[in-house]
């Protein structure tokens, strides 16, 4: 089951009220909302929200979707992001670069792409059986979404961040009529009611509460020490912009003690949870701060999670203000992580322990 727009159509909290269109008084907010939107997110939702310009993130101009969503669900998904899937952590008091009212402002541009009305979602009390729902999750919706909704291509509709912020009723909204246009279909002809109840029981399963606390430290992070090995040879076998790098090439230099550098170029709230051991954080869509900290005589290896898109801005953005030995690392770091190169957390250099 592609329940690929119950994606941030379930990732982007949900409620049953309704949420009107921007008024006229909000035009200024929604011009910055804009701005701020295609700064951030449009690399990964593109730029009109049509979605899957990057990592598979999920269409946000879609009409089903916007009809059911409420503004709440929007600014949390924004703010807090999604454990576990590519979709950052925005919000300051997480580690991320927006305000409030920052926020506050890309919701009302999403929201100016609603064209119809909102439906009243169906919230009316849970009665199916979740074994059930599991059973006909695994057959209809794994390939898609992963084992218990997570690991798929498509959505992490088991994630905690996402059905700890959807009601019922959203659910099983993005169920019955599914989100045309994009890859997840609808159900109400597929399946009866009985069985889209024994599904949302099946995600409610699923839910656990997240771990771990909110990061509190504002961006940006400081610039930490570059590069690595000051001291080593020019790596071999990198390639510049828009070339890419693969991670076994760029792992055995820095084993041979080459001299090179590593930019996330993820929000810092990604940053701060994990990295490449020895990594800094230059944020894509704010690198104008470390310009003039950063050394253009040493190979700069840009990466993030998607594994292109955010470290691609960051690379070009780069090349345009004359730095030249750039280049993008090809598998982004669940590659990195996978091959058991070093990785650490918070701001600390020093590789965590394998467990």
């Amino acid at each position: 089951m592609a329940i690929a727009a119950l994606g941030l159509a379930l990732a982007l909290p949900c409620h049953a009220e309704s949420h009107p269109s921007p008024s006229p008084t909000l035009t200024l907010d929604a011009a910055r909302g804009a701005k701020l939107y295609g700064r951030m997110c449009a690399v990964c939702h593109g730029p009109n929200g049509e979605g899957y310009a990057a990592d598979q993130a999920p269409r946000l101009a879609q009409p089903d979707f916007l009809a059911s969503v409420s503004d709440e669900y929007l600014r949390g998904a924004i703010a807090d992001g999604r454990r576990g899937s590519t979709m950052s952590a925005w919000a300051q008091n997480r580690g991320g670069p927006l305000t409030r009212s920052d926020i506050d402002a890309i919701v009302v541009y999403i929201r100016g792409w609603q064209q119809g009305p909102s439906v009243r979602l169906d919230e009316q009390p849970l009665r199916a059986d979740p074994f059930k729902g599991t059973v006909i999750f695994a057959a209809q919706c794994t390939t898609c979404h992963g084992a218990r909704g997570v690991g798929g291509p498509q959505m992490q509709v088991g994630g905690a961040d996402l059905l700890g912020s959807a009601t019922d009723g959203f659910l099983r909204h993005a169920i019955r009529h599914g989100r045309p246009g994009t890859p997840m279909p609808a159900f109400e002809k597929t399946l009866s009611p009985q069985q889209i109840e024994d599904v949302v029981a099946a995600l409610r399963s699923f839910q656990t509460r997240p771990d771990g606390h909110p990061l509190s430290r504002p961006p940006p992070l400081p610039l930490g020490p570059v590069p690595l090995n000051p001291g080593g040879p020019e790596p071999n076998g990198f390639k510049a912009e828009p070339g890419t790098t693969p991670a076994d090439v760029v792992h055995a230099e820095l084993v041979r003690g080459a001299r090179l550098a590593f930019l996330d170029a993820r929000t810092p709230s990604d940053f701060l949870r994990e990295h490449i051991a020895g990594a800094v954080s230059v944020p894509f869509y704010d690198p104008a701060p470390y310009f003039d900290k950063l050394p253009k005589d040493t190979w700069l290896v840009c990466y993030c999670a998607c594994p292109h898109a955010e470290s691609g801005n960051l690379a070009r953005e780069l090349v345009a203000h004359g730095f030249t030995k750039v280049t993008v690392l090809d598998e982004g770091l669940g590659v990195w992580k996978a091959r058991g190169y070093p990785v650490s957390t918070g701001e600390s250099s020093t590789p965590t322990p394998r467990q």
